[in-house]
């Protein structure tokens, strides 16, 4: 019987069956292969690699463990009924970027997989509205802003799950917790007590939080995740989805206040590359409305067998969108949240368009983060600025892939122009 999830033995989406048929990877191949033949087409074998990386951790692995917790992981799968737990960091110096995407910046593929398989998953099955000794832990450990010691025991050792693919996310080993023990006081500000005591909705607390006691959003989606925040019923959030939840209300927050602001006086370009992700984000003079392109490149390891170009388009006017979109998924509130919080910064409102393309190099998923943070980053850099709309564009095409006529016959924000574009 078919796994209902999706894998190499098991695609579902056209991207994945364009990719299992050009660079093919299943446990029959890899076990001829052995990674010394590169049969399924790759540069290098991904599992020998995940191994090389995993073998000098297993030493440091027991049913019994202590070390620095930076944060909790809250699964989604059979939910209502979900597995959490507390991450374990097997290196207590590495245990403050474990976890936090902001401090991850700048790290290649390789130093993400090394950091991220340093954190060892504690795991219980419990539903989100559960109330227990267990639960209120894990909450203050989400609560703290400092890693926190604890003590776990697990039913048994821990392990790695070697998975066949190459778009799996990186993840440390994984186990059923029996005992969890918190080994000092979490560092829990006094004003996060005073807001999560006052029950406001959670739209109020992260408001609260965000704009008027500078907490950082990374600290807010592990606090949301953990059930801290809501009025009367309190529940768990899967991490996942916690994190396009935080991303969206706060932009929605944003929204409403950059609406007040003057629109942006010049026409304005940010680029930013990080993880084979290019990004190229223009601001135009006028009321706020937001694109953002997502462009696959034919012939990356994403569109192999792809013969166009792979362009997905999620946008919202100045009235906002209710639905969810689907298109980019949490890619796009990232993107979004990124771009409101300059926008909030310089107290100016804008029509946006984001030019996202990701290239052959840009080997497994690491999370959305890494879309907020090269947009942020982004705005660090030098901007460019020009006095038409077709030189920002022609300007633009320099350090894209995708032709610009291919976003043209795609756009809203820009169909009103289009006659004074000459490209």
């Amino acid at each position: 019987m078919k796994s209902k999830y999706q894998s190499w033995d098991n695609p579902r989406c056209e991207i994945l069956k364009a990719m299992s048929k050009h660079l093919p990877m299943s446990r029959n191949l890899c076990l001829i292969c052995k990674g010394g033949r590169l049969l399924c087409g790759r540069q290098s074998c991904p599992l020998i690699k995940k191994f090389s990386i995993q073998e000098p951790l297993q030493n440091k692995i027991s049913t019994l463990m202590f070390g620095k917790s930076p944060s909790i992981f809250v699964g989604w799968k059979n939910y209502p009924d979900i597995f959490v737990g507390p991450l374990t960091c097997l290196d207590n110096e590495k245990a403050i970027i474990s976890d936090n995407p902001s401090l991850l910046y700048g790290a290649n593929f390789d130093e993400i997989i090394k950091i991220r398989a340093l954190l060892v998953r504690g795991m219980v099955k419990q539903n989100i509205s559960e109330i227990s000794n267990f639960s209120e832990k894990n909450k203050e450990i989400a609560l703290s802003v400092k890693p926190i010691d604890i003590e776990t025991k697990f039913k048994s050792l821990p392990e790695f799950k070697i998975s066949f693919s190459s778009i799996a996310q990186p993840m440390g080993p994984t186990g059923e917790l029996t005992y969890l023990r918190i080994a000092e006081n979490p560092k829990i500000p006094k004003t996060v007590d005073e807001v999560i005591d006052e029950n406001l909705n959670v739209t109020n607390t992260l408001k609260i939080l965000y704009m008027e006691r500078n907490f950082d959003i990374y600290y807010l989606i592990k606090a949301f995740s953990s059930g801290a925040f809501g009025m009367k019923e309190k529940r768990l959030v899967p991490t996942r989805w916690s994190i396009t939840a935080t991303d969206d209300l706060l932009g929605k927050i944003f929204i409403k206040e950059i609406k007040e602001y003057e629109n942006v006086s010049e026409i304005t370009v940010f680029s930013n590359t990080y993880l084979f992700n290019h990004f190229e984000i223009l601001l135009i003079p006028g009321n706020w409305e937001f694109e953002q392109f997502e462009a696959w490149a034919p012939e990356t390891l994403w569109t192999k067998g792809v013969k166009d170009y792979a362009i997905n388009l999620e946008a919202e006017y100045y009235k906002g969108r209710n639905d969810y979109a689907i298109k980019e998924g949490g890619g796009y509130y990232a993107a979004r949240f990124a771009v409101l919080e300059y926008l909030r910064k310089i107290k100016k409102q804008a029509r946006v368009i984001i030019f996202r393309e990701i290239y052959e190099g840009y080997l497994m998923p690491v999370g959305v983060w890494e879309v907020r943070e090269n947009v942020r980053n982004a705005f660090k850099n030098k901007d460019r600025k020009f006095a038409s709309l077709n030189d920002a564009l022609k300007d633009i095409a320099k350090y894209l892939k995708v032709p610009m006529r291919e976003y043209l016959k795609r756009s809203e924000i820009m169909v009103q122009k289009r006659l004074e574009i000459n490209l």
